[in-house]
């Protein structure tokens, strides 16, 4: 898993850390059990300080992406397993909808943006 975080995007770190974590996940490509590097050594990897990434972890325990397990780090757990296609689909429309507002996009340039993309 590569992470890149863009300090002059206007998208808060830790947020940047959450969304590449989970799109890694239902890409497949951090599979369940798949151990995430421990906070310290990914937040100086990255040149962000402990506590960013620690709230990039804690959100996506929050919401159920990973589990912290003692020894073993923080690992990526589905619990309820993988979630389909819709239920994927809505949670980054809702995702992108929170960091447009974040950068005080109005609904119309949003998903102007959107489609956008979804040409390119």
């Amino acid at each position: 898993m590569k992470i890149v975080v863009d300090t002059e995007n206007g998208v808060p770190p830790w947020r940047q850390v959450h969304d590449q974590v989970i799109r890694a996940v239902t890409a497949g490509a951090l599979p369940e059990g798949a151990r995430l590097p421990p906070i310290r050594q990914l937040a100086r990897d990255l040149g962000l300080a402990s506590g960013t990434v620690a709230r990039a972890y804690r959100e996506l325990e929050a919401a159920g992406w990973v589990a912290t397990a003692g020894a073993r780090g923080t690992v990526v757990t589905l619990p309820s397993g993988r979630p389909d296609r819709a239920a994927l689909l809505a949670a980054a429309a809702a995702e992108f909808a929170s960091q447009a507002r974040d950068l005080g996009a109005d609904e119309d340039t949003a998903l102007d943006a959107v489609r956008a993309a979804y040409r390119s």
